[in-house]
């Protein structure tokens, strides 16, 4: 099983560069971008909301490591909307940056993490958590409980 080998570390401000960039490679992938399209912009703002929300308590983020060797990470956000019926406390999460490197793959890590990310979010009694699902991580998601959101938009402005 994954967690007998593999340690799991809380990330903290010591992680910025680590998260930072394994955030630059997760957007790189999820939107099928080459390896050399322009992040500046985007890498800046990713540390400095790394600063800002690991500060604040607003992100929990998880990285993993076989010894010394990186190999995942994920994250999840919180935030607050008007009380609905299935959130009565307005209290959303959102998880992202999911990451297990392709050499570890199926051995039960992304489980693992995501496992952690949940049980962070329950303990701050959050009772809505969503994501966005790549074609890779569907089934893990789908086996873990979550379903396709039918009523939910969006609209980007800078496209």
């Amino acid at each position: 099983m994954a967690e007998e080998k593999y340690t799991w570390k809380k990330a903290g401000l010591s992680d910025l560069e680590l998260l930072t960039e394994t955030r630059i490679q997760v957007l790189l992938a999820a939107n099928r971008l080459p390896g050399s399209t322009d992040m500046s912009e985007v890498r800046r703002e990713t540390r400095r909301y790394y600063e800002e929300a690991l500060a604040d308590g607003s992100h929990t983020a998880y990285l993993v490591f076989d010894g010394n060797r990186f190999i995942g990470a994920g994250g999840v956000s919180y935030y607050r909307v008007m009380p609905t019926y299935h959130s009565p406390s307005g209290k959303k999460a959102y998880i992202m940056n999911m990451y297990t490197d392709p050499a570890y793959r199926r051995q039960g890590i992304a489980l693992r993490t995501l496992d952690l990310l949940i049980e962070d979010a329950r303990s701050r009694e959050v009772s809505v958590i969503t994501l966005e699902a790549t074609d890779m991580g569907r089934a893990l998601y789908e086996r873990y409980g979550f379903t396709a959101m039918t009523h939910e938009m969006e609209l980007i402005e800078n496209e």
